[in-house]
């Protein structure tokens, strides 16, 4: 999996597994989560979010199921 580090207040990095379409945040308190079935469309959009921790809490976290890694 890919991962990229992210400027945010919230999160660390991001990664994102194309073929199995799981994004991975890992966050600044070291949880890392799997959110499942995310299209690549909706990573590239939180990348350029001007706020990650806002764009997960509002468009990831709601629509997505997830699981702790």
């Amino acid at each position: 999996m890919l991962r990229a580090p992210v400027e945010s207040s919230s999160i660390v990095s991001v990664g994102y597994d194309e073929e199995q379409r799981i994004l991975e945040i890992v966050y600044t308190g070291g949880r890392v989560y799997h959110y499942l079935e995310v299209p690549p469309e909706r990573v590239l959009a939180l990348l350029r979010a001007e706020s990650k921790g806002r764009f997960v809490n509002g468009e990831i976290k709601p629509n997505f199921r997830y699981r702790a890694v």
